[in-house]
């Protein structure tokens, strides 16, 4: 009894001590430890990696914790292409491959993953994993870089792959698989890896059908100039810049079997609104009528506060008949009037308007507008380039350039995206190439550099396109 009150007493002045010293006592749950962050990391696998004179077609990758595979058919890719599709299984910390193809002999296989590996717990990828193994006695290890860009605005497009068809004829890409296929980045690069030396023939795609040909003038589709073979030797690891567009755009089909949309409901009484506000100076007057009008155009009578009629008035009616456009030459901070008659629009139910109106508004002043100089260096005249500002992915504004420098005195502020057009036939749009007729399409110099425009100022830039 006695050792037992000793022992309990020690115990209390332990506790004691405790408390004096942290202050406070604290009861909880041990805690968990910092979050798992690593992504899983292979231990083995059967055959070992980059395995020569392999005979068997199936794969058995062991990982140091429990995994599983994401998106099979949009992850899993195997070269050379495989006419069917691998059979991909995953249980705890083990992924099985099986090949249903009959591999080819002295064949350097790569299967790449891309970042379809994660982990079970916390979802860590194993990014861009490619286990490599040869039924031959080399490892190829030739490479292939190249960057493909669309053609009409400049940039990458990550849903394209590159395909390499080898020792083949010119009407390949149209009629069978390809022998390698590698994805594309976002900013348009692509590489390949594991490649033996030889002939090719070099194509990106948007494969619309899966065939993995190209068959449709709708899906996106690259070429070399002339349809040129690239060679792949030792020396040699880079591809011209390859340029995707789509030949013709798909048109909506029309016979889809549903009911046609109905016709839209007129209102009983023709109204409009104008916008009219500090009339901007580079752009029309426009009045939006809530009904589809046939118009009068010598019945909207444009003038100054005096009334004396505006010359050189044009009045332009929108496909959709709701939208008129009266365009003028605006002198800046100015007021005008717009005589509007009652009988000037009529609907299809020959609703006219209730009354006569004037409408009445000033100009915006020159201030509010600025002054920009561009300066080109590495512009090609030859090929007719056109000047295309953006406002987002929208072009805004297109200017023909005539030489190096371009300038506007009256130009609306603003932040702008900048493209150089190619326009070699000098028609003033972009134009798609065509496979079939050996026809590059023209082509888009993207500027990553903004045009910042400011009012009331003078806007100068000097922009390298060969950088």
């Amino acid at each position: 009894m006695y050792k037992t009150l000793v022992f309990l007493g020690i115990v209390l002045i332990f506790y004691s001590v405790s408390i004096t010293n942290s202050g406070c006592a604290q009861i909880g749950m041990p805690t968990g430890g910092d979050k798992d962050s690593l992504a899983p990391l292979l231990v083995k696998s059967s055959p070992e990696e980059f395995a020569t004179n392999v005979t068997g077609n199936k794969v058995n990758l062991n990982f140091n914790e429990y995994v599983e595979v994401m998106d099979v058919q949009q992850n899993v890719l195997v070269t050379p292409v495989q006419k069917n599709m691998p059979e991909v299984r995953y249980n705890l910390k083990t992924i099985t491959v099986k090949l249903k193809d009959t591999l080819q002999p002295n064949t350097t296989y790569a299967i790449n993953f891309g970042n379809s590996i994660r982990d079970v717990n916390e979802g860590n990828v194993f990014k861009e994993f490619t286990y490599v193994f040869s039924t031959g006695n080399t490892i190829d290890s030739l490479k292939l870089s190249g960057k493909v860009l669309m053609a009409e605005t400049g940039v990458g497009d990550s849903t394209m792959v590159a395909i390499l068809f080898r020792n083949a004829d010119d009407t390949a890409v149209q009629n069978r698989r390809p022998d390698y296929m590698t994805r594309i980045k976002s900013d348009g690069s692509f590489e390949f890896k594991y490649l033996p030396a030889g002939t090719f023939k070099l194509y990106a795609l948007k494969d619309g059908d899966g065939n993995k040909f190209y068959n449709s003038k709708f899906e996106t589709f690259a070429f070399t100039q002339n349809n040129k073979d690239i060679s792949i030797t030792a020396d040699s690891s880079s591809a011209p810049t390859l340029f995707a567009f789509q030949q013709e755009k798909a048109v909506e089909n029309l016979l889809t079997g549903k009911a046609p949309a109905p016709k839209p409901v007129l209102e009983k009484k023709l109204k409009y609104v104008a916008q009219a506000n500090n009339q901007d100076l580079l752009l029309p007057l426009v009045l939006n009528f809530n009904n589809p009008v046939k118009i009068d155009s010598t019945k909207f009578i444009l003038t100054d506060t005096n009334f004396h009629r505006i010359s050189a008035t044009r009045t332009t009616l929108d496909s959709t008949r709701k939208i008129l456009s009266i365009a003028a030459p605006w002198l800046p901070e100015t007021n005008y009037r717009l005589i509007v008659e009652k009988d000037a629009a009529a609907d299809s139910l020959n609703n006219s308007l209730a009354k006569s109106d004037t409408i009445r508004f000033i100009t915006k002043r020159e201030e509010d507008y600025a002054k920009v100089i561009l300066r080109f260096s590495g512009l090609d005249l030859k090929k007719h380039p056109l000047l295309l500002l953006l406002e987002g992915t929208a072009v805004k504004y297109s200017y023909p350039l005539a030489g190096n420098e371009w300038s506007d005195r009256r130009f609306t502020p603003g932040e702008y995206g900048i493209r150089i057009l190619y326009d070699e036939n000098n028609n003033g749009v972009w134009d798609p190439g065509n496979f079939s007729k050996n026809i590059q399409p023209e082509t888009t110099i993207n500027l990553k550099q903004k045009l910042a425009v400011k009012a009331n100022w003078d806007n100068e830039r000097d922009i390298k396109l060969d950088e």
